[in-house]
Formats: C-alpha cells, structure tokens, sequence
C-alpha cells in the first residue's frame, strides 16, 4: 500500500510532522520522546499512484489512501483491497502491519490472488461449488480442488469497484454484481466503506442488497504481520480467539457440520498461545489444513456492542489488533500456503508462514449445511454487517 519521487516523500513527510504536533495537543499524556519518534519518522515504504492508475476491462483503478493523526492506510479500488497499513509501534515507529503489492499489475499477475481483497459473493468454500435456494440448483466454479473458494474463479477479488473518498479518513467502495456472474442468482449491489478513527479504529462496514433471492458473505482478507511486512515469520505471534468451538473439517476443508469443543486441542486460543506452539502438532485437523485455517465460533462475548473476536500481538513490536464483528464466525489462517512466489512493496517475497489472516464472516459451506447461520438474503432485505481493528502498544 512511489508517490512521484521527492515531491511525495516532502508531502508525507509534512503530513506525519503536522499530524504528530496536533496529536500532542489532542493528547497531552503521550509522551515527548514517542511523539518525537512519529515526527522524524517517515513512512518507509511509499506507494507510485502510478503505479496503480490504469484501465480494467474499460474500469479506471487508482490508490487512494486514507488518513488521521494516528494511522494511515493505502486501498486499491482493483479487488476493493487494502495495500497497506501503517500504525505505532512500541517507540512509536510507522509500521506497515497489511502486506501488499506496489503496483496493480503485481496483484493482477499473484500466485495469491486474494491479498487484502475484498472478498464475495461468498467467502470461504462451498462444497463442490453447488447448493440449491428455494428449491433451485446452483452450480459455482470449482476453484480449489473440487470446491468453490471466496466466490468461484473470478470473485471480488477480481474485479473494478467504484470509489469515492468521502473524506480524509473515509472511503466507499461500490460494486454491482450481475445476475447470474459465477453462478449466483440476483443482482447485488454491494458497498463497503472503510474508515479510520483517531481510537486507531480500522473499521469495514458492509452493505448489501439483491433482486432476487440469493446467498452473500463478505469480508476482507488482509494479510497481518504485526511486526511488519517483510519482518518474518508470525510463529511467534500471540493470538488469544474468543471461541469455545471450532468447526472441524474433511480433507478438502469443507466443515463436517459438527460444532467441536477447542478445549484440550491445538484450536484453543481461549487464553493467549502463539501461533507455532502448536501448529507442528499431531493432529488431523491440523494436517487437513497443514496447520490452522478453520472457522472458529464466537462466544458472543460482547465489546462495544459486537462479538469480540480476537486480540493479537506482534512479539517484536508489540503491536496489539483487537477484532470485534457483528459476525457469529472467523477464519483463522496461519499462511500455509504462502510460497516465497510474490515479491511485496517492502522488496521481500510472501515466504511461508509470514502473514496470517483473520476472515470475519458466517461459517464455511453455509448454503449445504442446515445448522449453521444462514447467509440467504432476500428482496427487501438489506445485508448489513461490519467488522472493526483497533490498534494499541502492550505496555
């Protein structure tokens, strides 16, 4: 997530200095030595507009990059995604917590097409890519394996959105998705804004509303390294999941439809565990995913009124993301799949095990699967949910 040479590397400079000396007026208990930290800090890694100002299937794509006096973040209207994250470390240092490309054609082009996309109609899989509505068959493209993985073989991820930054901190990105594209029934018209908070709130607001009867379930998926893109392996990371129950799993990932206890298992992050303590484990579930990429179930324990999903922390920044939703589930993905393949706007490649993804969302296969959560949506009816990362320093 180059702006023209010199003349960007003056202007973000000018913005982080101007923004660092009105944080200390807004927040006086910070301290001097941190503040002065942010002020000689520059955001090391700078995106070409350029780079990214282009024509898709006759669509403009562009950068457009959104800000406070607290975190900054770069978007790519080109798969409705997020490119980079910038927020304070321990000593107040800008770092890039999002991995992402510098430039459009990189994320065209990916072995990995889903970095920091906004992902649809449906995230996650459908078994065998089929599922029947109101009595219909519905045929998706079989993308992974022998199922249907984040909307078939061109989903969201692939496609122009139109966008509008409403203002310094806000973005909205639009979508219509037609009747019938990748299999799906009904017209779908999609909006997500994303916006920031001076509580260093990243926040996705998800809308969505259809012709015709129809199945939706959005969410993005940012690849975090807390300790920064290009930093290294997030094994050390710790993660603390606030859920009891997990959906275990086939070898195709698809979910058995059984809701199972985390407890006495490598799933249970119900008190804090670093991500590789485990993950080497002798354990099914972990072999079907080569190591954590499960849905877990949400205890439903509220935070400022929304499920409280997760709270991670770099071990070398101490950068914590705490994750609230509206959603009853998360996908857990610790990077099993990253190949060494991608080169990121850091200059390093997207090595094993170096990011790892948190998927707000309903459960895996929903359409096939009775107990869980519904994800039809109806005429008249206006599919609504949101997801929020807020960022703060272990002391």
């Amino acid at each position: 997530m180059k702006y023209s040479k010199l003349i960007g590397v003056i202007v973000i400079f000018g913005l982080l200095t101007a923004s660092c000396k009105k944080s200390n007026k807004k927040h006086p208990d910070e301290s001097k030595q941190t503040a002065e930290v942010i002020k000689k800090d520059t955001i090391s890694t700078l995106l070409n507009s350029k780079d990214f100002d282009t024509l898709i299937n006759g669509k403009q794509v562009k950068l457009y990059w959104i800000q406070n006096e607290h975190i900054k973040a770069a978007f790519t209207n080109y798969g409705g995604r997020i490119v980079g994250l910038w927020v304070p470390d321990k000593n107040g240092k800008m770092t890039d917590v999002v991995l992402g490309m510098d430039n459009v054609k990189a994320f065209i082009t990916s072995s990995e097409p889903y970095f920091g996309a906004t992902i649809g109609r449906v995230g996650n899989r459908i078994a065998k890519g089929k599922f029947s509505l109101n009595g219909k068959s519905y045929q998706i493209p079989t993308n992974n394996g022998v199922n249907a993985l984040h909307g078939g073989n061109s989903g969201f991820q692939d496609k122009v959105w139109d966008a509008e930054k409403v203002n310094a901190s806000t973005l909205v990105l639009r979508y219509h998705s037609p009747d019938g594209e990748e299999g799906f029934p009904g017209n779908l018209e999609v909006k997500v804004t994303c916006s920031l908070t001076e509580h260093n709130d990243v926040i996705m607001d998800y809308y969505a509303t259809t012709d015709s009867p129809t199945v939706v379930n959005l969410t993005n998926h940012a690849f975090f390294n807390l300790n920064g893109e290009g930093s290294g392996s997030i094994l050390n990371h710790s993660v603390q999941i606030y859920a009891d129950e997990f959906t275990p799993v086939d070898q195709t990932l698809i979910p058995t439809g059984e809701l199972k206890a985390v407890e006495n298992t490598p799933f249970d992050f119900t008190t804090p565990h670093t991500i590789g303590e485990r993950i080497e484990t002798k354990n099914q579930q972990l072999k079907n995913g080569k190591g954590y990429d499960h849905n877990f179930v949400l205890n439903e324990s509220q935070k400022s009124g929304m499920n409280h999903v997760a709270t991670i922390v770099g071990d070398k920044s101490k950068i914590v993301m705490d994750v609230i939703s509206k959603e009853p589930g998360v996908q857990f993905y610790s990077g099993n799949f990253m190949e060494g393949k991608n080169k990121f706007k850091s200059g390093l490649m997207d090595d094993f095990r170096t990011a790892f993804a948190l998927e707000t969302q309903h459960f895996p296969d929903a359409p096939n699967q009775p107990n869980f959560p519904s994800i039809v949506l109806n005429p008249g009816q206006e599919y609504h949910t949101t997801s929020v990362y807020t960022f703060s320093v272990k002391k």
